[in-house]
C-alpha cells in the first residue's frame, strides 16, 4: 500500500489543479471522499474554531492537532494536508512536529514564515521571520522526515507584508531549502498567481478562502494561471455553521424544527456515509454466533 505522502504527490500530478477541500472532522472527511475529492485538508483555523471555540491565532497545540489528524486519517483514506502554523517551536519542536504528525497519518504539512504570534493569513498586522529563519524551519522539517514521500509545503505570507517580488524571492529560497511545494497566501489578482507560479519550479497552492483577499476563481481560471493546488479550507465549515445557526433559531423561535427538516441530511443518508447497516449486520451476526455457541455448550 502506498504511503499517504505518495498518494498526495500522485494526486497533484493527476489533477490540475488539485482541489484540496477542508474537513474539520472525520465525518466531514467521509463526505468529501463521497463527493469525489482526491485530497483533504485540516486547517489550523478549523481545529481552533470548531474543536475549541478559539480564534485562529496560534492557540492550539501539537497534541491537539495530532488528535484531530488521527481521527480523520483513521476514518478516511484520502491523503491529508495539515496546517502546522509555524511548527510549534524551535528546531527540536519542528522535528517532533514532523515525527508526530507522520505517525498520525498526515500526507503533507505546511509551515509558514510568520512569527510565532501568528495571524490569520487574510488579516492585517502580520509579521514575518527573516528569510534565513524560515529556511532553517524548512530544512529541519525536511531532515526530520522518516518517510521521504511526506510533503513539506512552505507557506509564505510575504505578499501582504513585503510585496510580490519579495514573496517570490522567499519562495525560491524555500524551495532551495527543500520545500516540495509552495503555499502563496493572500494573492490578490490572477496576474500575481501567474507571476508566482511561473517563478517557482514546484507546485503552487492558491487559497480560495471566502471573504478574504484572494478572488474566488474556477479551476479552469486557476489552471490558466499555472496554479497546482486549489485550497478550500473552511467552505464546508462556514456553510455548516450557518445551517446550525438557522436550525437553532428555528427551534427556539418556532418551538419546533419542522420548517428546517427539508434542509437536513436524512437518517438513511447518514447511515449510508457511515456504512451503518453493514456494521449493524456484523454485530447481529456476531451476537447470533455467540448465542449459538452458548446453546451448543449447554
Amino acid at each position: 500500500m502506498t504511503s499517504p505522502g505518495s498518494r498526495f504527490r500522485q494526486a497533484v500530478l493527476d489533477e490540475h489543479p488539485l482541489q484540496v477541500v477542508g474537513t474539520i472532522n472525520a465525518y466531514s472527511a467521509l463526505l468529501a471522499q463521497r463527493a469525489g475529492f482526491r485530497a483533504i485538508y485540516l486547517s489550523g483555523a478549523g481545529v481552533a474554531n470548531a474543536s475549541f471555540g478559539l480564534p485562529d491565532l496560534g492557540l492550539t497545540s501539537l497534541a491537539e492537532v495530532c488528535e484531530e489528524v488521527r481521527r480523520v486519517t483513521s476514518a478516511c483514506p484520502l491523503p491529508l494536508l495539515v496546517d502546522i502554523d509555524t511548527g510549534w517551536g524551535s528546531a527540536l519542536g519542528i522535528e517532533r512536529t514532523v515525527r508526530e504528525l507522520t505517525r498520525a497519518g498526515a500526507a503533507a504539512l505546511h509551515i509558514e514564515d510568520q512569527v510565532a504570534e501568528k495571524r490569520c493569513g487574510h488579516r492585517p498586522g502580520k509579521a514575518l521571520v527573516d528569510r534565513q529563519e524560515m529556511c532553517d524551519r524548512i530544512s529541519v522539517a525536511v531532515r526530520s522526515r522518516s518517510d521521504d514521500s511526506l510533503v513539506i509545503m512552505a507557506r509564505t505570507d510575504a505578499i501582504a507584508v513585503e510585496g510580490i517580488e519579495s514573496a517570490i524571492d522567499r519562495a525560491q529560497a524555500y524551495v532551495a531549502s527543500g520545500a516540495d511545494m509552495i503555499f502563496a497566501e493572500a494573492m490578490t489578482t490572477p496576474q500575481q498567481m501567474k507571476q508566482f507560479s511561473q517563478s517557482v519550479n514546484v507546485p503552487v497552492l492558491a487559497n480560495m478562502t471566502e471573504f478574504g483577499q484572494t478572488p474566488l476563481m474556477t479551476v479552469d481560471q486557476l489552471r490558466e494561471c499555472g496554479i497546482g493546488l486549489a485550497l478550500y479550507p473552511l467552505s464546508a465549515f462556514r456553510a455548516m455553521s450557518l445551517a446550525a445557526w438557522n436550525v437553532y433559531q428555528a427551534v427556539r423561535n418556532d418551538g419546533t424544527q419542522q420548517s428546517m427538516v427539508p434542509q437536513m441530511q436524512t437518517r438513511q443518508e447518514l447511515y449510508d456515509v457511515l456504512n451503518y447497516l453493514e456494521i449493524e449486520k456484523r454485530i447481529d451476526d456476531l451476537l447470533s454466533k455467540n448465542l449459538a455457541s452458548k446453546r451448543d455448550g449447554q
